[in-house]
C-alpha cells in the first residue's frame, strides 16, 4: 500500500508545473536582485559626486575659487624653425 501511495504521489507531482515554475522564478528573481545591486551601487557614485558638487556651490557662494582641475597652460612650439630636409 505504501508503494502505491508514494507511487501514486510521484505521479501526481509530475503531473504539476509548480517546481518548475518554482525554480524559474528563482532564477528571475536572483538575476533581478543582482541588477538591483550595479544599480545601487551606481546610485551611490551618482550621490557621492552630487554632494562634492554641493560643496563647491556652497564654496562659490562664500566667494572662494573655484575647484577641480588646473587649466592647461603649455606653450606651443613655433616648429618652423627646423631645417627641412
Amino acid at each position: 500500500m505504501k508503494k502505491y501511495l508514494k507511487s501514486f504521489w510521484n505521479w501526481l507531482k509530475d503531473l504539476t508545473t509548480l517546481d518548475e515554475s518554482a525554480v524559474e522564478l528563482y532564477g528571475e528573481a536572483k538575476s533581478r536582485v543582482k541588477e538591483v545591486k550595479s544599480e545601487f551601487k551606481d546610485v551611490k557614485k551618482a550621490a557621492k559626486n552630487v554632494v562634492n558638487q554641493s560643496k563647491d556651490v556652497v564654496d562659490a557662494v562664500k566667494g572662494k575659487k573655484k575647484r577641480g582641475r588646473k587649466p592647461n597652460y603649455k606653450t606651443k612650439t613655433n616648429n618652423s624653425k627646423k631645417r627641412r630636409k
